[in-house]
C-alpha cells in the first residue's frame, strides 16, 4: 500500500509539471516535443481521475462515520461509500499495474498472404478490412501505404498505418498487438469447384510506431533507395509517375515501400517512418528476446501448421489458440466486431504481468 501510495505521488507530480510545461509558449511552438508531452499527459489522466474520485470518497467516508456515530441513520451512507472506495482503490490498482510501454502507441501492421494461392491472398484482403472496420468504430484511422493485390483483388501483400484520433493511454499497440502471427483459414474457396474444404493461411505483423523517424538512429549509407512506378490492379487510381519508394536497409534487410504518396519527397518520408517502426521493434527484440513480445512472438513461417488463430467458415466460429478462446460468431468479427476477443487477449497478458510480477 505504501509503495502504491508513493508510485501516485510521483504521477501527480508528473502530471502536474506537464500541464506547467504544455502551457508554457516555448513548449507550445515545439510540435514534436507538444505532441509528446500530450501524449505522457493523456496516459496519466485516467490514473489522476480516479485518484481525484479515491480521495474524494475517503473524505466522505470519514465525514459519514463521524456523523454515524451521533446518528445511525447515517449508517447507509457509510456502507455505500465503504463500497465506492473499494471499487476505487480496485480500479486504481489495476491503473497501476505493470503494462506494456508501447500501449499508447500507434502501430504499422503487414498482412502477407501465405500458403493457400489466391484463396490465401482473397482471406489476407478479408483481415484487412477487418482491422479497418474495427479501427473505425473505435477511434482510429488507418492509412493504406502499400498495397498489392491478386487477380481476383485479394491481397499478396499490404503494409498500413494504425493510429489514434487523440493522444490516449489506450493506442493503437494495445490493441493491435495480438494480431501478430499466422491465421489459418477453413473454407471453400471461390476457386474450387468440388465444394471442398481447404486450408489456407494469411501472415500478420505488427510494431509499434516511433512519434519521431530521430528516435531511431538510421545511417544514410546503410541505405538503398530505389524509385520506381506505382503498380495496382486494374491500373485504377494508380500513380503514373516515378513516386512510389522502396527503401533497403542494407545492414538488416528490411525492405520497406510506400506509394501512397503523389511525391516522391512524401513516399520515401512516410517510407523512413515505417523503416523506423520496424528497426526499433528489431532492436527490442534483440535486446529482449526471451520476453516473446513484439516481432519475436509473431510470425516465424508462413506455413499452415503454425498459427495463431483459426478462422472456420463452416462453423462460422473463430478459435484463437493462445488462450483457448472460442466464438460463434466469425461473421460479426469479420466485420469488425473484436472488442471481446481483444479484451480476452488484454486480461490474458495483464494476468501473465502480474504473475512474473509476483514471481
Amino acid at each position: 500500500m505504501a509503495n502504491q501510495v508513493s508510485l501516485v505521488d510521483d504521477i501527480v507530480a508528473e502530471y502536474q509539471g506537464i500541464e506547467m510545461q504544455m502551457s508554457d509558449p516555448e513548449t507550445m511552438n515545439d510540435q514534436a516535443l507538444f505532441r509528446k508531452l500530450s501524449k505522457r499527459y493523456s496516459e496519466l489522466q485516467p490514473i489522476i481521475n480516479v485518484n481525484t474520485k479515491l480521495v474524494q470518497a475517503r473524505e466522505d467516508l470519514a465525514d459519514a462515520r463521524e456523523m454515524a456515530h451521533e446518528d445511525h441513520e447515517f449508517q447507509g451512507e457509510v456502507t455505500r461509500l465503504e463500497a465506492e472506495v473499494v471499487q476505487y482503490e480496485e480500479q486504481l490498482a489495476d491503473l497501476l499495474a505493470p503494462r506494456d510501454p508501447h500501449d499508447g502507441d500507434d502501430i504499422v501492421m503487414e498482412i502477407k498472404s501465405g500458403a493457400g494461392g489466391e484463396e490465401a491472398a482473397l482471406f489476407a484482403g478479408e483481415l484487412a478490412r477487418m482491422y479497418q472496420r474495427y479501427a473505425e468504430k473505435n477511434g482510429f484511422t488507418t492509412e493504406i501505404l502499400d498495397l498489392a493485390e491478386s487477380d481476383l483483388g485479394g491481397v499478396k501483400d499490404m503494409t498500413m498505418s494504425i493510429r489514434s484520433k487523440q493522444p490516449s493511454r489506450d493506442g493503437a499497440w494495445s490493441q493491435f498487438k495480438f494480431e501478430g502471427g499466422v491465421h489459418r483459414v477453413q473454407r471453400v474457396p471461390v476457386t474450387e469447384s468440388q465444394g471442398r474444404i481447404q486450408t489456407s493461411a494469411a501472415g500478420v505483423l505488427v510494431y509499434p510506431e516511433p512519434d519521431e523517424v530521430g528516435e531511431v538512429e538510421i545511417d544514410d549509407k546503410d541505405l538503398r533507395v530505389d524509385v520506381y512506378r506505382s503498380s495496382g490492379k486494374g491500373g485504377q487510381g494508380v500513380n503514373t509517375t516515378d513516386s512510389a519508394v522502396r527503401i533497403t536497409h542494407l545492414p538488416t534487410g528490411i525492405v520497406v515501400t510506400c506509394q501512397k504518396e503523389r511525391s516522391q519527397i512524401q513516399n520515401k518520408a512516410r517510407a523512413m517512418q515505417v523503416l523506423a517502426a520496424r528497426l526499433q521493434a528489431l532492436a527490442e527484440e534483440q535486446a529482449n528476446a526471451e520476453a516473446a513480445e513484439g516481432r519475436a512472438a509473431q510470425i516465424r513461417t508462413m506455413d499452415r501448421s503454425e498459427r495463431i488463430r483459426t478462422y472456420n467458415w463452416p462453423e462460422n466460429r473463430i478459435t484463437d489458440h493462445r488462450i483457448g478462446y472460442k466464438a460463434n460468431n466469425l461473421d460479426s468479427v469479420l466485420g469488425g466486431d473484436l472488442g471481446d476477443l481483444f479484451s480476452a487477449l488484454q486480461a490474458a497478458e495483464r494476468a501473465e504481468r502480474l504473475e512474473a510480477e509476483a514471481s
